[in-house]
């Protein structure tokens, strides 16, 4: 059975703060065209004030994805701070304490963030949000798991369903938040959030499938 270290796979969080910080002014952009425009602005100082803390900590990843949680739920503005704060709280109260990360777990914890965002938002599958990444990622590695595939193979399902959620929103009406009062103009756009969700489910994925024993 293919399974991750915990203790040793802190870097991970690292990994998704880099790709967060070099893609913060292409999610500003997206986000100026129906909504605040601050997304990647936000987004990289928290993800940036986490990676601060942990450099050189040697953290598991449990610990790295409380850190950049708590960061995110405490300092940084806009509505995305607690939804992502939650999420990654949530990612690691399940995995603490746990030392081989294996595929029933990984889905637990993909539950757990899933859950946690949405009992703080109203957001469903439709809705031009992150939940359009979070939630077809999330029963992809579930029916991957399901067909007797292996842990790796579950977590690239993962993966290409997040970005094909992420792709989806191109083609939704935004409900939820600031552009939702746009209505129909906010066609033809990607969501901001579901495009920094599929960044961010890329990154932890693949870091983990990288260390898959």
């Amino acid at each position: 059975m293919q399974t991750f270290d915990n203790a040793s796979s802190g870097a991970i969080v690292l990994s998704m703060a880099e790709r967060i910080v070099e893609n913060r002014a292409y999610l500003s952009e997206i986000d100026g065209k129906i909504g605040d425009g601050d997304h990647g602005v936000n987004m990289a100082k928290g993800f940036a004030m986490a990676a601060e803390r942990l450099k050189g900590k040697d953290a598991s990843l449990s610990e790295s994805l409380d850190t950049l949680g708590t960061v995110l739920m405490t300092e940084i503005g806009g509505s995305m701070g607690p939804l992502y704060g939650v999420m990654f709280t949530e990612f690691a109260e399940t995995l603490q304490g746990i030392e081989k990360i294996d595929a029933a777990t990984y889905s637990r914890m993909l539950h757990a963030g899933l859950a946690g965002i949405q009992s703080i938002g109203s957001a469903k599958v439709g809705d031009k949000t992150l939940i359009d990444a979070l939630a077809p990622a999330v029963e992809a590695f579930d029916t991957t798991t399901a067909a007797n595939k292996s842990f790796g193979e579950a977590l690239e399902a993962l993966v290409a369903a997040a970005e094909a959620g992420r792709d989806s929103t191109i083609n939704l009406v935004a409900k939820i938040g600031r552009a939702s009062r746009l209505g129909e103009r906010s066609l033809g756009v990607l969501d901001a959030g579901a495009t920094s969700c599929a960044i961010i489910l890329k990154e932890l994925s693949g870091g983990a499938r990288e260390r898959l024993a």
